[in-house]
């Protein structure tokens, strides 16, 4: 019998309150940062790689699944926006609205092959996948292959913002990320959410209560790869370019590691995740090499140190000594 911790336990009035007011203090932080001396193109890459994160973690995090292969859905929603920017002249809300929909598409039809297997195989069956789709990437004439699809036009959004500026630039991203954010939010504290923990905690049991257990995975999956899709079409407006780079499997690598760096099943770690991560690469890029060894590093330490992730610890500690 599995015996709920406070861990497991669906969030109280009280936790969601503050969760609300954490997200309030985050948001008004992140909105402030262009009267800052912050670098505006290391948070706006930090963001969506945050919603990135934030997407796989729904998966992972709260439906217990484990995706090897979540960069096919940032990397295809990147190709897809980008090739529609440039080439098809598309303006870019419906430049970004074709990219998360080629995401959405994408992961109905792989969700539907890997939702038949569980654990480890569910896992190899999304990288296989991601595998397959990095070689029809590299071959396809439209992504151009290694050199990648390079000069994508930012526009204007709906006719009137010019994304060339990038202050309007940085408000549109910080716009997505906080609109797939409270998607996210929502999910996991619906009750969707809750029969999703219970699938994670213990299946079995959640099959004898009458669920169709593999509805809510395959709907979380899908939802999940929406949103990084959603991140993946962004970043092309950030980055001025789609490449391999978001396809291969060390990206989604990447992903895994900065949703336990910040701590797995939390709504902040792999927001958290993510700007350590970004962070790392951006200013530490003149080490070369030895930035995936500081990386390596960094996450065998939170692995020894911090069991649950930074902010997973932090936000354990505190409600222990409430």
């Amino acid at each position: 019998m599995t015996v709920a911790t406070d861990d497991t336990l669906p969030a109280t009035p009280r936790a969601l309150r503050d969760e609300m007011i954490v997200f309030v203090v985050m948001a008004v932080l992140l909105a402030a940062v262009p009267f800052t001396k912050i670098y505006p193109f290391f948070v706006m890459q930090a963001l969506c790689f945050a919603l990135l994160a934030c997407a796989f973690n729904l998966l992972i995090g709260y439906g217990g699944l484990l995706s090897f292969g979540h960069a096919m859905f940032l990397g295809t929603a990147g190709y897809v926006s980008g090739h529609a920017l440039k080439v098809w002249g598309l303006p870019p809300e419906l430049g970004i609205l074709a990219g998360t929909a080629a995401a959405a598409g994408l992961a109905v039809i792989t969700g539907l092959i890997a939702i038949r297997r569980q654990g480890i195989y569910f896992a190899m069956i999304t990288l296989a996948l991601s595998q397959l789709l990095y070689f029809i990437y590299l071959q396809a004439p439209f992504t151009h292959g290694e050199d990648g699809i390079q000069g994508i036009p930012q526009g204007y959004l709906f006719g009137i913002f010019n994304l060339a500026n990038p202050t309007i630039l940085y408000y549109t991203v910080l716009a997505g990320f906080l609109f797939g954010f409270l998607v996210i939010f929502r999910a996991i504290n619906s009750p969707f959410g809750e029969v999703l923990k219970a699938i994670r905690e213990n299946e079995q049991r959640a099959i004898s209560l009458g669920y169709k257990t593999d509805q809510y995975k395959l709907i979380a999956y899908i939802l999940s790869g929406t949103l990084a899709g959603l991140a993946g079409a962004l970043k092309v407006f950030v980055a001025q370019n789609a490449s391999l780079t978001d396809v291969e499997v060390a990206m989604s690598g990447l992903i895994v590691l900065m949703t336990l760096v910040g701590g797995l099943g939390t709504v902040f770690g792999p927001v958290f995740g993510a700007f350590v991560i970004v962070a790392m690469q951006q200013y530490l890029s003149g080490l070369g090499q030895w930035v995936t060894v500081i990386q390596g590093s960094v996450f065998v330490i939170c692995v020894l140190v911090f069991r649950r992730g930074v902010v997973g610890e932090f936000a354990h500690f505190f409600r222990r000594s409430l």
